[in-house]
């Protein structure tokens, strides 16, 4: 079970463009697992959430530009460098991310790379069965992204805990 005192817990309002979750914080866990060579730590997210009922689905960066998922909660395992990200978007909160880290963004939640070093990399990943949609806060997309955002089930349990993790203690 990962280390709860380095748990982040973030609330993020209503952005405008960004709708952020209504109801769920943003969790960020520093330092979930030490680090050691990228692959390993790539490889400690990508066998890990399955046992829990998340599905790692991609690996690569973030975004530069704001945007955020209506059909599904994400999970993203830094493995690789770091990088300074924007959480909530305008009006929310800038953090610093780093190989070790793990993000637990709720459906909703608007997030941006601002920059970050040549070798950063995430592994990213969803709850089984929801499948992410790309969305950027352009004009027109809510009032339906709300809607689909209030109707994306929670996850069975926490991506590295399970049914005693920070999802389940903050979801």
């Amino acid at each position: 079970m990962p280390d709860k005192s380095n748990l982040l817990v973030l609330r993020f309002s209503d952005a405008g463009d960004i709708p952020n979750n209504p109801t769920l914080p943003v969790l960020v866990l520093k330092k979930v697992i030490q680090a050691g060579k990228p692959e390993e730590l790539a490889r400690f997210f990508e066998e890990t959430w399955p046992n829990h009922g998340w599905i790692p689905a991609w690996r690569w960066g973030v975004y530069e530009f704001p945007h955020y998922h209506s059909t599904a909660h994400e999970v993203l395992g830094v493995f690789s460098g770091q990088a300074t990200l924007r959480l909530g978007g305008k009006t929310g909160a800038t953090l610093s991310v780093e190989a070790g880290d793990m993000l637990i963004l709720p459906a909703g939640t608007g997030h941006q790379n601002l920059g970050s070093s040549p070798n950063f990399q995430v592994v990213g990943g969803y709850p089984k069965d929801q499948k992410a949609d790309l969305m950027k806060g352009t004009s027109g997309e809510r009032p339906q992204a709300d809607r689909r955002i209030a109707q994306v089930p929670l996850p069975t349990g926490d991506p590295i805990g399970g049914k005693h993790g920070p999802v389940g203690d903050h979801w």
